[in-house]
């Protein structure tokens, strides 16, 4: 079996949710998942542009359809699930990959920002999954979830609340990772990098240059979303430059102080010291 024909049949048969996919990485997540077999629901609030992605899978041989249904609401976000049932006849995969994103520092921030952020960010990702999942375990056949993610998680200027969510959703993934193994449900996080007009919201990202496409982020996506990925559940992976890492889990360091009870004093004086030399760096690494 080729390489080409291993890419045609990863995910023949399967039928895939891919939020957010009118346009960017997400179009680039539900062309590649066509062309791997599946037959994608592409979502996204902006109909149109659904539409417009599912017509160049449909000329391209594949098997596709729109939904403009909104994630952040509970009711919509469960007709998008049962309208991969009602097209396909089940649900095997998700991409959670719809999301706002805002840039401003805490000192600009107003409600409305936020709630636009963490309503599609954090609480879309949760609807959408949790009616998916619901649709996977009543079938018995399990599936895979891939969450998307961002190294925002790790602290970039004025990308709090936005990163905030995407902290959010990796620590979804851990959790719900242990939850639904008993149903044979996977789920993983991609964080991308890739040009995109989040590039020009915040100084950290402006400065990269030479970023991968956002087709270049696909395959990733698609191999967690698959069969190859068998046995890989709760488990984040970052794009960065040209390589793919595995990033770590939360996690306590060695920097302990230990006495039977902490008032005040034992506090500044047992764990002050310790405190201060165990600092850890704050924000994502620069590694531009």
């Amino acid at each position: 079996m080729t390489l080409r024909t291993v890419t045609q049949e990863v995910l023949a048969g399967m039928a895939v949710i891919v939020t957010g996919s009118g346009r960017g990485l997400g179009r680039a997540y539900a062309l590649m998942a066509a062309t791997c077999g599946a037959s994608v629901v592409v979502n996204d609030v902006d109909f149109g542009s659904a539409q417009d992605v599912v017509d160049e899978i449909v000329r391209s041989g594949g098997t596709a359809v729109a939904s403009g249904h909104s994630v952040s609401d509970w009711s919509e976000a469960a007709e998008l699930v049962a309208s991969c049932r009602h097209a396909f006849g089940r649900v095997d995969g998700v991409v959670n990959n719809a999301g706002v994103v805002s840039a401003r520092s805490p000192l600009e921030e107003d409600e409305e920002s936020i709630r636009s952020v963490v309503e599609v960010n954090l609480i879309g990702t949760i609807f959408v999954g949790v009616h998916a999942v619901k649709s996977m375990g009543s079938d018995g056949q399990g599936g895979s979830i891939v969450n998307i993610t961002s190294s925002a998680q790790m602290g970039m200027r004025t990308l709090g609340t936005y990163g905030a969510t995407k902290g959010a959703v990796a620590s979804l993934t851990y959790a719900w990772a242990l939850d639904l193994a008993p149903v044979h449900v996977r789920v993983n996080a991609y964080s991308p990098l890739a040009r995109t007009p989040m590039n020009d919201l915040g100084p950290q990202i402006a400065v990269l240059d030479d970023l991968p496409t956002s087709e270049d982020n696909a395959a990733a996506v698609c191999y967690l979303l698959s069969d190859l990925a068998a046995g890989i559940t709760g488990q984040v992976v970052k794009r960065e430059r040209s390589d793919l890492i595995v990033m770590s889990h939360p996690d306590l360091t060695d920097n302990r102080a230990v006495s039977r009870s902490w008032d005040l004093e034992s506090v500044v004086e047992l764990f002050d010291p310790i405190l201060r030399k165990g600092v850890q760096a704050v924000g994502a690494p620069n590694r531009s």
